[in-house]
């Protein structure tokens, strides 16, 4: 099973940066997927979840009309397009799935 996180970087608050997840070694189609994120001194929160589908879709209010969750379930590939972005969302943004989790994607919004 592999999780690999892509899309990170330095971003100006109010700014857009789309997260991808590139996933392999099991079923993606039949998985519910997530991301998460953990802050420096905090610890690791869910961020967005979506079904197997994608027809099913929550976020933590804290991102909430702000963050969109995604999935391509022929290329096997999780999204999270952020907008809006602010300095409290600075964090390493992990996805999830099948029991497995990403090795992160740094986000940093500052001016």
């Amino acid at each position: 099973v592999q999780l690999v996180e892509s899309g990170g970087g330095l971003v100006q608050p109010g700014g857009s940066l789309t997260l991808s997840c590139a996933t392999s070694g099991f079923t993606f189609s039949t998985c519910a997927m997530s991301w998460h994120r953990q802050a420096p001194g905090k610890v690791r929160e869910w961020v967005a979840i979506i079904s197997s589908t994608g027809g099913y879709k929550d976020y933590a209010d804290s991102v909430k009309g702000r963050f969109t969750i995604s999935r391509d379930n022929v290329k096997n590939i999780l999204y999270l397009q952020m907008n809006g972005l602010k300095p409290d969302d600075t964090a390493v943004y992990y996805c999830r799935g099948n029991g497995s989790w990403g090795q992160g994607t740094q986000v940093t919004v500052s001016s």
